[in-house]
């Protein structure tokens, strides 16, 4: 049974905690370290301090974070968890910092107005965008507590159904604009699917118009056009060269002697190499 939902303020706190976390990451802090000092600064009210506690426990007996993260699941959800335990996989590239970012702004979202399709949403594209699996990252989203029992069984089903299935047919034939659609083509006002409908009138608007497109420019219209909650990216890496032109053109000086030493020593140096000739 799923656990029950947190309160806003648990919410809030979550989202200091992964966005501080990630910044002190910067600075060469020890996970340890950075969890003591978050813990003394969120709100005493909260139940995070307790969490945080539990959490340091655990890096001193695995290193992991999300090990911790797995047995509190009653404070922290499946999905929080998945995120964090594919960061720090030693096979994957997924950047920790990049998973803190994510679940720091699914957290701001469920402390806002959130609904159960934008969540959906936004959890989907998480793991499309960064390749987590599709397989283990669905279960997990299946598992969270802010969704209802029919919401579970249908991402289930979506999990088996991805890659023989357009996913913008799979929200569009669960929206009202499916209905709508519906009951006008066949002249039945009372027309009723025997499914339930998850998604409203413009989510499915959205999806019919990106069917056979790449689902990545249908998230990105339901967060212009919805405010769904934006997934992070990773930044580019920066296309400057590593060292300043000057160094590099003395290092570059360097490197010429070393040479012209190494041929000395193997008795292989040619002055004629270096002769300027006076035609040229």
């Amino acid at each position: 049974m799923p656990a029950p939902l947190l309160d806003r303020e648990e919410y809030i706190e979550q989202a200091y905690l992964f966005r501080v976390y990630r910044e002190r990451l910067d600075e060469n802090l020890s996970a340890q370290d950075i969890l003591t000092s978050i813990g003394e600064e969120v709100l005493a009210t909260s139940k995070l301090p307790l969490a945080i506690d539990f959490l340091k426990g655990e890096i001193l007996l695995t290193g992991r974070i999300s090990d911790g993260m797995a047995r509190i699941p009653h404070y922290f959800t499946p999905f929080q968890t998945f995120v964090m335990s594919r960061a720090e996989d030693d096979r994957s590239r997924f950047d920790i910092r990049i998973a803190l970012q994510m679940l720091e702004r699914e957290a701001e979202y469920l402390a806002g107005t959130p609904n159960q399709a934008g969540l959906f949403v936004y959890q989907f594209e998480c793991i499309a965008r960064n390749r987590l699996g599709y397989d283990r990252g669905m279960t997990a989203m299946s598992r969270d507590p802010f969704f209802s029992s029919e919401w579970r069984d249908w991402i289930l089903k979506v999990r088996l159904r991805l890659g023989t299935t357009d996913f913008a047919d799979l929200i569009f034939y669960r929206s009202e604009h499916f209905v709508n659609d519906r009951r006008r083509r066949t002249g039945n006002p009372d027309y009723t699917p025997s499914y339930p409908i998850f998604f409203g009138v413009q989510e499915g608007r959205i999806a019919r118009a990106n069917r056979g497109k790449d689902p990545l420019f249908m998230f990105a219209a339901l967060q212009r056009q919805l405010g769904f909650p934006t997934v992070p990216r990773a930044k580019a890496k920066p296309t400057e060269p590593i060292f300043h032109p000057a160094l590099e053109e003395r290092l570059q000086r360097i490197e010429k002697r070393l040479q012209i030493f190494e041929s000395e020593a193997k008795d292989e140096f040619d002055i004629s190499e270096y002769i300027v000739r006076p035609e040229e």
